[in-house]
């Protein structure tokens, strides 16, 4: 907790001295309550940006193994993750996918923000790809609304393959949240994917990308 607090109070206004983030629609964001922030994917430090400048905690999930490093280096990854409020999970397999999704749903059943990137994985070309059906899940099992978000100027501050990022201006816009109520009826894959492109569709709304028509090479195809 005094980790999550030094982060907002200290880093907080220092990212926004170096990047100057312009923020819209933080009202979208429900001040207490379980939320899904479902976020488009440009960067690595995307998922740095969005709980600095929401107006709640927001946990993103993070790879096990960068809570395990050793040395100082280690001990300031996790001073960092755990700073931001990520939550460890192992990754690489269809297990490991399932247990991440059980995580994040305990993070909404304790009535907290998660924030999650539909794509799975780094837009390499800018584009926006099709969104994988977790978050449909995640908003069907839990009842909680989905804000879609934007994040742009990222991908320009520490592009793939960049070991630090540089400096530069960030956009960030929070959309209206979206409802979704499980239909008595009809298959339970065909509702996750629709949910899926109508939270991707706002966010394309929210981003203006270009939509790819299929999934991001590195991500699995989900259906």
């Amino acid at each position: 907790m005094l980790l999550q607090a030094a982060a907002r109070l200290v880093v907080a206004p220092l990212a926004r001295l170096l990047y100057r983030p312009v923020v819209t629609g933080r009202d979208n964001v429900p001040a207490r309550g379980p939320v899904i922030l479902a976020a488009n994917h440009l960067s690595v430090i995307d998922s740095v940006v969005i709980p600095l400048v929401a107006p709640r905690p927001v946990a993103f999930l993070a790879k096990a193994e960068y809570f395990r490093r050793p040395g100082l280096r280690g001990w300031l990854t996790r001073a960092c993750l755990t700073g931001i409020d990520a939550v460890p999970v192992p990754r690489g397999t269809h297990r490991a996918a399932r247990a991440a999704l059980d995580v994040a749903l305990g993070v909404l059943a304790d009535g907290r923000a998660f924030g999650i990137h539909p794509e799975g994985s780094r837009s390499r070309d800018g584009r926006l790809y099709r969104g994988r059906t977790g978050v449909a899940w995640l908003a069907l099992a839990s009842g909680a609304p989905v804000v879609p978000v934007a994040v742009l100027g990222t991908d320009r501050i520490q592009p793939v393959g960049a070991r630090l990022p540089g400096i530069g201006r960030v956009t960030v816009r929070f959309g209206a949240p979206l409802h979704f109520v499980p239909p008595p009826s009809g298959s339970a894959g065909q509702v996750r994917r629709a949910v899926t492109d109508e939270i991707m569709a706002a966010i394309r709304e929210l981003s203006g990308q270009e939509a790819a028509e299929g999934y991001n090479e590195l991500s699995s195809p989900t259906p």
